[in-house]
């Protein structure tokens, strides 16, 4: 590992580190303000409005500053950000520090991605999945040290401001170590807004799929294995532990599958064992079925977004560009799919709902042929994949 795939690879689990931390403390913030369930649900929706809002301007930013310093400062803004909502005296302050928080993690994500980009392919070979297994990484060793900090009953004000200055610490450390920016060579400024192109649609589709099941499965395995499976909380919580362990894993081992079958086959395969998962969860009604089923469900999307993100960067002006459009349909997909879940659960059945998460899959193991590499120039493979990955 060269000093610069370190740097960004700390990065990412920084970025993780933070989404990690933030969500164990979540019954704190409640209780304090005195947060009632659906008031509280519309404060944990301002995150992604704010990351919807603000991820289009991500990549112009890039271009002005310099993609190592946005990155820098993003990253900064980002872990800076985690020590706002615990900070709220008030309900009415919560919801514009929840949209600064989504607003930072969203900018941040969009330009670490296109940054990562970069590294790949001044190391001619596969490195984007590996980096999202750091993410899961730094998510679960945040939210292990988090839930620690629950049950010591440290007021979460001190655990986050200090779990935002030693983040702050690593990702500034990490940040001297990046790649340094080429010269523009007269590439246009990328427009105010990258809204999706033609060109990232097809792409943005295979990554809203992934997402779609990645987010329902995270936020309904727990109530899944309790409502449909008979299962105690211990267990119940477990299902989520094993998923996202799971998804980690497997994007750990990624890169080398990628380089050997390239981004279309192992979409396929993957997608095949995710349908294969949904099935089980679908049919479950023992626990460890149904957790047999979420582990396999997050095995098989685990790759989908790296390689979403790694397919995007070849769709535009700028990679950052390319990356901040797929990042809003991925968004978007992450925004919708536990409300969509909740609701075909209510009205059918909490098996009716993964059997729709299960054709998800479904449409994203069809559609993987969009990732297939383009050919010459921005859009060419990434240097280094095999020629029966080219296929």
């Amino acid at each position: 590992m060269n000093p610069h795939h370190r740097a960004i690879g700390v990065t990412f689990a920084v970025h993780g580190a933070v989404a990690g931390t933030i969500a164990t403390r979540l019954p704190w913030i409640q209780d304090r303000l005195g947060l009632s369930p659906g008031v509280l649900g519309l404060a944990l929706l301002c995150p992604s409005v704010g990351a919807f809002a603000a991820m289009p301007t991500a990549s112009r930013l890039a271009h002005r500053m310099g993609e190592r310093r946005t990155v820098r400062l993003l990253i900064a803004a980002w872990c800076a950000a985690l020590a706002l909502p615990a900070l709220a005296p008030a309900p009415g302050w919560l919801f514009p520090a929840m949209l600064l928080f989504g607003a930072t993690a969203g900018m941040s994500d969009v330009v670490m991605n296109a940054h990562a980009v970069a590294v790949e392919r001044s190391m001619r070979r596969p490195i984007m999945s590996g980096l999202h297994g750091l993410w899961c990484v730094g998510s679960l060793a945040a939210g292990g040290a988090g839930i620690a900090a629950a049950h010591a009953r440290v007021d979460a004000r001190l655990h986050l401001g200090l779990a935002a200055l030693a983040l702050l610490a690593a990702g500034g450390l990490a940040g001297r170590r990046l790649l340094a920016d080429r010269p523009a060579g007269g590439v246009p400024a990328p427009r105010r807004f990258a809204l999706p192109t033609r060109a990232v649609l097809a792409i943005g589709v295979v990554g809203f799929c992934g997402t779609f099941a990645e987010g329902a499965s995270a936020d309904w395995s727990a109530v899944y294995l309790t409502e449909v499976a008979d299962s105690g909380p211990g267990l119940a919580a477990a299902a989520y532990t094993i998923f996202m362990s799971s998804m980690a894993g497997a994007r750990l081992a990624g890169d080398r599958v990628v380089h050997r079958f390239g981004p279309p086959a192992v979409v396929r395969s993957g997608g095949s064992v995710a349908v294969l998962g949904g099935v089980l969860v679908v049919a479950a009604r023992t626990p460890w079925l149904a957790i047999a089923g979420f582990a396999l469900i997050g095995v098989g999307i685990a790759t989908v977004v790296p390689l979403v993100f790694a397919a995007a960067a070849g769709t535009g002006a700028t990679p950052g560009e390319g990356v901040a459009g797929v990042a809003t349909i991925t968004y978007l997909s992450g925004l919708t799919a536990p409300a969509v879940t909740g609701w075909t659960a209510g009205a059918l059945s909490y098996p009716a709902a993964f059997a729709m998460i299960t054709c998800v899959v479904a449409v994203m193991t069809l559609a993987a042929g969009a990732l297939r590499p383009r050919g010459a120039g921005r859009g060419a493979p990434v240097p280094g994949t095999s020629a029966k990955a080219l296929r």
